[in-house]
């Protein structure tokens, strides 16, 4: 029954576990297809490289780069042509304590901790605690007055997970500031920061452009607001991660992580400091008027204290019918000195002043009602009212919050095409983090998303493919899925009530089942006497005794094994003997008591 029982839930739990488990991958694709369609489009990501079938092993080619597709590309996988690319920068921060001004961060190219392909390399920020900057130039300039969409794309492996520290990018603006990379600080000029960023519970993804007034020709930074979901994954997880974003010429931005949009909106409306200025201004020569009246109401002059109101009556009073309970010990204080203290023998009155004795809790108030000067409980006063104060009522004098008038912006501009940025000449890698090992690949920054689209299926989606693949399972599908899909845990619920209700119906309501069926045949056979299991070797017994009336083996005997007598009705004829062998204690060794009965009774049936 148990072994029956082991299978039938373990059989119910898989037929839950798979329920649950093809629900959620419906949810999955549902909520895939989705996202699919949210910004007008399919992507086109192709299930597998190789063009075998999944169950094939994933091969990784360094992707293609065609340089007249791209502003900027490096996969990092050689690296001989990458290291001509960057520069490492050799300036010092100004505003800081010379020990810790240098940009002395290690950098290098090499294969992440968790190797997937050999042939897969990235730059790797080596050190923590310590400033780090390097950069490479664009193979041309990004212009903004090409009218074509700004893509910038690479990948981050937070291999020791993040707790303080950035990973973003800073494309250097052109010029002469520049020129020369080796002095690339963190004054130098960059038209667009981007991406993820983390100190403490503080989780940001950067997307900061720098916006030149057209008219003094001051630069402002422009702040994106902060996404709606907050991206706490990719700094734990310590899993490659895509991060993306486009830029358009009609002013509008979108920012993915892994192929999904995040955040998105226009460089007009959805940034702070706004790009355009209001048009008018609160005029900062007006002041408020000193009869300026802003009270909604005040108190009522015409209301006047009542003549029985006591401001001075205590909120409490002593109760004047309490009386001190009996066994109320008046004369005995609380604390006592502890009469069994002795002063140290090397106190020094005049250095530690008069010893006394440390105070100690009364034992003659242990048992008894109180001690020390008994005091009446003290009760609400009904005559107490508190500080009186006139009702308030509406001020007939009120004119409304003050505000300064209102007078022309002497800084106004409008500026319609904020995507008209200054042009990018390098990009650049300038950070502080207190965790090492952080891996950068496959960076690029071109004008078409297509291109971005297929280099990253080439690169990052066959990569994370791979270690899914690796690290997938039965269990792991079904509490990923479950955590991203939250209303799948109803099937689950109802998948765990069946199966603990099936259970329970094996383990009891078989048994009970059973017994009963067993009570209701040994009552029936009671009642008609018929032979019973137990009578079977009762034909045994009669061939024996047979055998010992026509001179079989001795009474002595003990070569042949005694057959227990049944408890059926048939058999109630025995001798006082049969019964004092049946309320003998049954501790004895079994085999003497087997003997012994067996040559008495056989002595008693020959008698």
């Amino acid at each position: 029954m148990e072994w029956k029982l082991g299978r039938g839930a373990a059989l119910a739990l898989f037929v839950a576990l798979n329920l649950l488990l093809i629900a959620s991958q419906n949810q999955a694709n549902a909520a895939d297809s989705t996202d699919d369609f949210e910004d007008g489009y399919v992507e086109d990501v192709p299930e597998t490289v190789s063009g075998e079938s999944g169950d094939e092993k994933l091969a990784y080619e360094s992707p293609e780069i065609d340089h007249s597709k791209f502003h900027f590309a490096d996969h990092f996988d050689d690296v001989e042509i990458s290291r001509k690319k960057w520069v490492l920068s050799r300036a010092k921060k100004d505003d800081i304590a010379e020990e810790i001004s240098k940009y002395d961060g290690v950098w290098n190219w090499e294969s992440p901790q968790r190797i997937v392909w050999a042939n897969d390399l990235g730059l790797v920020l080596k050190s923590k605690a310590k400033h780090a900057a390097i950069s490479a130039p664009l193979r041309q300039p990004f212009d903004f007055k090409k009218d074509k969409p700004l893509v910038v794309q690479y990948e981050v492996t937070l291999q020791e997970g993040q707790e303080c520290g950035g990973s973003y990018l800073k494309l250097l603006s052109a010029g002469k500031e520049t020129d020369e990379l080796t002095a690339f600080n963190d004054k130098t000029p960059y038209t667009i920061m981007f991406g993820p960023d983390k100190c403490g519970n503080d989780v940001k993804l950067h997307f900061i452009f720098r916006h030149v007034n057209p008219i003094n020709g001051t630069i402002t930074e422009k702040h994106c607001n902060k996404p709606k979901n907050r991206l706490e994954e990719p700094f734990k997880d310590k899993l490659p991660h895509l991060y993306q974003l486009v830029v358009r010429p009609d002013n509008s931005f979108e920012i993915r992580v892994d192929h999904k949009i995040v955040n998105e909106g226009s460089l007009l409306t959805d940034f702070k400091p706004a790009v355009n200025p209001p048009s008018e201004i609160d005029d900062p020569n007006d002041l408020k008027p000193a009869s300026w009246d802003e009270r909604e109401k005040i108190p009522d002059p015409a209301a006047q204290k009542p003549a029985d109101w006591d401001e001075d009556a205590p909120p409490q009073l002593p109760d004047t019918g309490a009386v001190m309970p009996d066994g109320w010990l008046e004369d005995e204080p609380e604390m006592i000195f502890d009469p069994t203290a002795n002063k140290p023998e090397d106190w020094d009155a005049e250095i530690d002043g008069e010893w006394e004795a440390p105070l100690v809790d009364n034992p003659a108030c242990e048992k008894a009602v109180g001690c020390g000067k008994w005091k009446a409980p003290l009760i609400p006063n009904p005559n107490y009212k508190g500080k009186w104060r006139a009702a308030m009522i509406e001020n007939p004098n009120y004119q409304g919050k003050w505000a300064p008038r209102k007078i022309a912006n002497p800084d106004f501009f409008e500026d319609l095409k904020p995507f008209q940025m200054t042009p990018i000449g390098a990009v650049g890698l300038e950070l502080w983090s207190m965790s090492s090992d952080i891996l950068f690949d496959n960076l690029i920054i071109t004008d078409d998303v297509d291109v971005a689209r297929d280099f990253a299926a080439n690169s990052f989606d066959v990569k994370r493919r791979y270690i899914d693949r690796e690290s997938d399972s039965f269990v792991n599908k079904v509490v990923e899925l479950a955590k991203a899909y939250p209303s799948v845990w109803g099937i689950a619920l109802v998948a765990i009530v069946a199966l603990v209700a099936l259970t329970i119906y094996c383990r009891f309501g078989k048994t009970k089942s059973q017994d009963a069926a067993s009570k209701q045949a040994t009552a029936e056979a009671k009642k008609s006497d018929e032979p019973q299991p137990d009578d079977e070797p009762e034909p045994e017994a009669e061939e024996e005794e047979e055998s010992d009336l026509s001179g079989g083996p001795a009474a002595g005997d003990t070569s042949k094994e005694s057959t227990p007598l049944s408890a059926s009705p048939k058999k109630n004829k025995k001798s006082d003997l049969d019964d004092n062998e049946e309320t003998k204690p049954v501790d004895e060794p079994a085999q003497t008591e087997e003997t012994t009965t067996k040559t008495r009774k056989r002595q008693v049936r020959k008698d």
